[in-house]
């Protein structure tokens, strides 16, 4: 009777190790509505690529992503939020150029410009476009500039503050030219193009997609596109070589971060949504319109868009060190 006790105890015990429950299971990713900021004025063209990419990325997640436009300090204060969010792939950052730049303009920032992040792949390289208000006198890029270095010292240029896509391209301009004209700065492209549409401001610089609209529309002159070829969606405007200005070049890259620490399986899946979102019909054609394409799809990888981050902050750190202009 003991032993048979015993036997029975033993067995009771073995079944009740096999019908243990379960570890409890990781939850899902994404499981919420996911944010995406935006270190820029509503309206601007980093905000236009920004709900472009979300609302595409947001399908193939199976969960909505919400833009929530963090302007200031030349993007630092959107690009900080996300720096100190929680690594858990649900606040993530659509930033511009500028962080291959902050790093260099800002010798004191309250983050880590580069550490502070995980990259989740490219978007898009975006045109700039010279254009001035709508009765500037000149009609060409040669006569603007004839203008600009006659008249430096009345004309003003608007940028969206120090760092901005707007304010290097204003930089390269001035360089160009050898004209240092009056820089007006506002809190975002956005409001900057609202001045130029009222006439109080001369010329401005922006990308393509924020004033391909404008130019088509005849509320402002465009004088010149920044690349080395004509874009589709304004086959009319010269580049700004064929206007006589070949050292006026540049284009603006727009990348996604997640905060540093994000897991890697979570990056790689948003990666991946976006790497689907740059193949969706819809947001192809409207970036077609705006005069800009999806980068290419292995551009879209977090190892590709570290790579080339990290070049590009090569690249600019001795033009910013030589024109002396810092953000603090």
């Amino acid at each position: 009777m003991i032993r048979f006790t015993r036997r029975l105890l033993l067995a009771l015990a073995a079944g009740t190790a096999l019908v243990a429950p379960p570890a409890k299971a990781q939850p899902s990713f994404p499981n919420r509505t996911l944010t995406v900021i935006v270190p820029f004025a509503a309206g601007g063209p980093t905000d236009t690529v920004s709900r472009l990419v979300a609302e595409a990325m947001g399908r193939d997640l199976g969960q909505t992503m919400v833009v929530e436009n963090v302007g200031g300090a030349g993007g630092t204060l959107g690009a900080q939020r996300v720096a100190n969010a929680r690594p858990d792939g649900h606040t993530v950052l659509l930033h511009h150029i500028g962080m291959a730049t902050t790093p260099t303009l800002y010798r004191r920032l309250a983050y880590d410009p580069v550490a502070g992040y995980e990259p989740i792949g490219l978007v898009t390289d975006v045109p700039m476009t010279l254009i001035a208000r709508h009765n500037f006198p000149a009609t060409t890029l040669a006569e603007a500039v004839a203008i600009i270095q006659r008249d430096t010292d009345k004309l003003n240029y608007a940028n969206a503050g120090i760092g901005a896509a707007s304010h290097l391209c204003g930089l390269l301009l001035m360089s160009a030219v050898n004209a240092p004209m009056t820089t007006v700065p506002f809190r975002g492209t956005g409001p900057a193009m609202q001045e130029l549409l009222a006439g109080r401001i001369d010329l401005m610089c922006d990308q393509t997609t924020n004033t391909t609209e404008q130019i088509l529309g005849n509320q402002v002159k465009a004088y010149a596109v920044t690349t080395p070829a004509r874009i589709g969606a304004l086959p009319n405007l010269p580049t700004s070589a064929e206007g006589g200005l070949p050292a006026f070049e540049v284009s603006v890259w727009h990348g996604l971060y997640a905060p540093r620490g994000t897991p890697a399986e979570i990056v790689n899946r948003l990666s991946h949504a976006l790497q689907v979102a740059l193949r969706d019909p819809r947001l192809v054609a409207r970036f077609r319109e705006l005069g800009t394409e999806p980068v290419a799809q292995d551009r879209a990888t977090p190892a590709a868009h570290r790579a080339f981050w990290q070049a590009d902050i090569a690249k600019w750190r001795p033009i910013i060190q030589a024109a002396g202009q810092f953000a603090d």
